[in-house]
């Protein structure tokens, strides 16, 4: 590297793009785009066309200048601080995430390329008075920053800094979006400062957490292929690093134990083709956590499906990897299981013939045993998961019928919590975003949407049950490889992607209901006491 490269207390890393070869994956972004069997509203078509034809029009410019076309390290002095996010918010604590790169630099996909430095965020009750300091422990590229010992309900102004230059936001104006705080304040300048206003704690005593994740996709090698659109290039990971899947998926599973989960729920798609190899490889992974049926928990996604010639450990068709691997072999893919007084419900939502683009589907006698299951006791607390949600509001791209349970079938659950009031929250995957929605059909159960394992914004969301009342937060995983990762993946959608898989708001990731869940008693942790810290005695990992 050219010390022409370095800025003094910077250094400049490069990016090289991998040049491996992948197998074919339908899609790798599986369910914003893919889906093109079943066709969206005209609208959404139209409106969808009119966000996206900018973004795709620059990917075809940059894709027929070539390498020699862009401004390749043309290296100057500088730092520019971006993609400002708040992550996390709860009523004592923030996670705030940014990058910091070169200026000028160019990586091949139109990201500057990394500059490691230091990184802080300063923050204080007023916005002219921003006293407390939070620092990290050593210079990176990719910075993460956790506030603690904040005060429910107080309004807080921050400036997230590196080398004196100020971070500024992950735009998100294609959805009127705000990625840094929970009003508009700061908005209007460069580098703020942003607030946000920390929420009460759920009421009662901590009875115990439970880590929801979902599409992990072992085996996949590129993110953000869609069929058809040769002009989305997919990003594969750096050459010599390990695959993405599998950093992610460890990295969750880390994160998970250390943030004091008890429970982890994986909702589908564990891997990205229904291949026994990929399939307990997710199995070895998800065995750190601790032990399946008990500690943790699966469902079946749309790409852990049987046969089709998808796996690729075979010729032609193969049989139920996804079975045999947590099944063993026999017995249905859908399950409840009492957990002190807390009915967890999980759900196979692709307990049918096809392609996997199509709409989710659950068989006759699974739904018949899930009504029937519900009016055994109504009033038990209860958490319901499965990979496709029952209805997909406010999406960016085009709302297909491939990325939703069937319609009819997504009624019949609506009527089913109607009358089932201990229901509060259903878990889903398979959209790739963080979205919570609250039907007027049954307004007590929450519909909690979370991003994808494997990307951008690479995580998993903390439902913590209190005794008067539930909180739910995201999580970015905060090791180090998989930070590099969720940087690099950002990109998926030639750009869009932040405007879809973040969340729009602050409360799509993290809110707060209050609930009378006295009825649950906290099980006596499996997990050892050494691996097993304290939620909030918790620092990012370098």
């Amino acid at each position: 590297m050219s010390p022409a490269g370095r800025s003094p207390g910077i250094h400049i890393t490069a990016a090289v793009h991998c040049g491996r070869a992948h197998w074919g994956m339908r899609c790798c972004l599986s369910a914003p785009l893919a889906a093109l069997s079943a066709l969206p509203d005209p609208c959404q078509i139209l409106r969808s066309g009119a966000l996206l034809t900018p973004a795709l029009l620059r990917t075809a410019a940059d894709a027929l200048r070539g390498p020699a076309g862009r401004s390749r390290h043309s290296h100057r002095d500088g730092l520019a601080a971006v993609h400002l996010e708040l992550v996390t918010l709860t009523e004592d604590r923030a996670v705030i995430t940014w990058y910091t790169g070169v200026p000028g630099t160019d990586d091949g996909f139109g990201h500057m390329l990394p500059a490691v430095t230091e990184g802080e965020v300063v923050y204080g009750t007023h916005p002219g008075r921003l006293t407390r300091v939070a620092a990290e422990d050593g210079p990176v590229a990719h910075h993460y920053v956790e506030l603690t010992d904040l005060e429910p309900g107080q309004t807080y102004y921050y400036q997230a800094r590196s080398r004196g230059v100020a971070a500024t936001p992950t735009p998100l104006h294609l959805v009127r979006g705000n990625a840094v705080g929970t009003n508009r304040h700061g908005l209007g300048s460069a580098g703020g400062p942003y607030s946000f206003t920390t929420p009460q704690p759920p009421p009662g005593r901590h009875l115990l957490s439970i880590a929801l994740c979902n599409d992990l996709h072992l085996g996949e090698t590129t993110a953000g292929l869609v069929t058809g659109m040769p002009l989305m290039r997919g990003i594969r990971q750096e050459q010599g690093r390990a695959p993405y899947p599998e950093i992610m998926s460890r990295a969750v599973v880390e994160e998970a134990r250390r943030r004091g989960a008890d429970v982890l729920l994986a909702a589908g798609d564990i891997s990205a083709g229904g291949a026994a190899r990929d399939l307990a490889e997710a199995r070895q992974i998800l065995d750190g956590f601790g032990a399946h049926g008990q500690d943790y928990f699966v469902v079946r996604g749309n790409h852990d499906r049987p046969g089709h010639g998808n796996c690729r450990s075979c010729d032609g068709g193969c049989g139920d990897s996804f079975r045999d691997g947590f099944l063993g072999g026999d017995g249905p893919a859908y399950f409840a299981r009492d957990l002190g007084g807390l009915r967890i419900v999980g759900l196979d939502t692709y307990e049918k013939d096809g392609n996997g683009a199509d709409a989710g589907g659950l068989g006759a006698e699974q739904l018949a045993w899930f009504r029937a299951r519900l009016r055994e006791d109504r009033d038990q607390p209860t958490v319901v998961f499965g990979h496709h949600p029952l209805a997909v509001r406010d999406s960016v791209f085009p709302v297909t019928g491939g990325q939703r349970l069937g319609r009819r079938q997504a009624r019949s659950i609506l009527d089913a919590y109607a009358s089932a009031p201990g229901v509060f929250l259903h878990h889903a995957g398979h959209t790739h975003r963080n979205k919570r929605t609250v039907l007027p059909q049954a307004p007590h159960v929450t519909m909690q949407e979370v991003s994808a394992v494997k990307d951008y914004p690479g995580g998993f969301c903390l439902l913590r049950i209190h005794s008067g009342g539930y909180a739910v937060n995201h999580y970015k995983a905060s090791g180090a490889a998989a930070r590099e990762w969720t940087e690099r993946s950002r990109r998926v959608a030639a750009g869009l992607w932040p405007h879809h898989a973040l969340g729009r708001s602050v409360t799509d990731r993290n809110s707060m209901t209050a609930r009378d869940l006295s009825g649950i008693t906290r099980p006596a942790p499996t997990i050892p006491a050494q691996r097993r810290p304290e939620a909030h005695a918790v620092r990012p990992q370098p």
